[in-house]
């Protein structure tokens, strides 16, 4: 059932810093209506080459069942798309829905059903915080309260968590470790960052590292991910470097920890909402977002690859699940929009060599718009894969 609250970083992001730096967060703020009209400017606007970065989408089943579709079809339907990689989850409460319990069927078929369609596959192992809202997917037998809020969940704190987190990862790793088409490992999901709204713990760096451990012991050989959300706007740094001051955000921890650093990219998101109209932090004229990339890049470079691991490609609105209105395209992300972010992460990588990967954001409500009649989503995806 959708939610009419602000979605995991939007008050975090927006409203608390609305108070600082007026003239650079009035140049940040745009005002719009929610439905804009669909066109077809998606049909012509130049596609950037892709140069031996990876295309590839991220498969949230929690997500597709939130709009009411069965998650193997549309799995199946989106992998006859002719990219080269897919992010799968091993989304823990779903795996583990009972103590001593393990069942991963779900997980086996969608990696079967995309070793099949010749996809290369990151496998996000958790544990704790997997891709998908509500992004906390912990079972509940293992908290025996909720966690506290505005603290750090760290090895001290909660040691018995982390052990059955790095036992859950470990298994994980083990099962699939045999596949060839898993080409990396990701821990976590955006790993120390707050959740905004919803909660104001944050994991601890130390057990981030932990985990990581936990992978390294397990499969030494493969690559481990982490990625982070990079903030498009000032207001949206200047939050995000305040909530994780005492130990950097994740973007910081996954230069420390990670082999592939992970960019989440979504330059448009509502922050409020009346009536028909929205209040959106908008970065899409701004720099502030390839200033932070050209510093990891500079930080990075010889030691550790980049990767745009979320490309916006979906709306962001101020519901937590994105509204699908008949003929027309929400202002946070318009089908023309699915191409000219991937054309401004790749721009950002013009005079580097390119990022590993791309993975746009959204498929599966592309899925949802073409069963609704709007295929445009999908078709600006498919272009970007035939012309890039």
């Amino acid at each position: 059932m959708t939610r009419l609250v602000a979605t995991s970083r939007t008050i975090a992001l927006g409203i608390g810093a609305t108070g600082l730096l007026a003239l650079p967060l009035a140049l940040d703020v745009r005002i719009a209506r929610v439905a804009q009209p669909l066109t077809g400017a998606w049909r012509s606007i130049p596609v950037a080459r892709r140069r031996s970065t990876l295309l590839g989408i991220s498969f949230r089943p929690p997500q597709v069942e939130a709009f009411g579709l069965e998650a193997q079809p549309v799995l199946q339907t989106l992998l006859e798309y002719p990219f080269q990689i897919i992010r799968l989850g091993a989304y823990w409460n779903r795996i583990e829905m009972a103590p001593g319990a393990f069942d991963p069927g779900e997980l086996d078929r969608q990696i079967e059903a995309a070793e099949q369609s010749g996809k290369q596959i990151i496998l996000c192992v958790g544990a704790l915080k997997c891709f998908g809202y509500p992004e906390f997917f912990a079972p509940p037998h293992h908290l025996a309260r909720s966690l506290p809020e505005h603290a750090l969940i760290g090895l001290d704190s909660h040691p018995a968590l982390l052990a059955a987190a790095t036992e859950f990862i470990i298994r994980i790793v083990e099962r699939y470790t045999s596949h060839s088409s898993i080409v990396a490992w990701q821990v976590e999901n955006e790993a120390v960052d707050p959740l905004g709204i919803e909660h104001s713990w944050r994991l601890a760096a130390a057990f981030i590292a932990k985990e990581v451990e936990a992978v390294r012991r397990a499969d030494p050989s493969r690559p481990i991910l982490m990625n982070g959300f990079l903030p498009p706007t000032l207001p949206g740094q200047i939050a995000q470097w305040w909530q994780t001051r005492d130990q950097g955000d994740s973007l910081t921890v996954a230069q420390h920890l990670a082999d592939i650093v992970g960019i989440d990219y979504y330059p448009r998101y509502a922050v409020a909402a009346f009536g028909p109209t929205a209040v959106y932090l908008d970065g899409t004229k701004r720099r502030w977002a390839r200033r932070r990339v050209r510093k990891l890049l500079a930080a990075t470079r010889g030691r550790q690859r980049l990767m745009i691991s979320e490309g916006q490609a979906e709306p962001w609105e101020v519901t937590t699940i994105p509204p699908n209105l008949p003929a027309t395209a929400m202002a946070s992300c318009r089908p023309e929009e699915v191409i000219t972010n991937y054309n401004a992460c790749l721009d950002w990588f013009a005079a580097d060599p390119s990022p590993y990967a791309y993975l746009f954001w959204g498929a599966e409500y592309w899925m949802l718009r073409e069963q609704s009649g709007d295929s445009s989503y999908l078709q600006a995806f498919a272009r970007i894969l035939e012309q890039s």
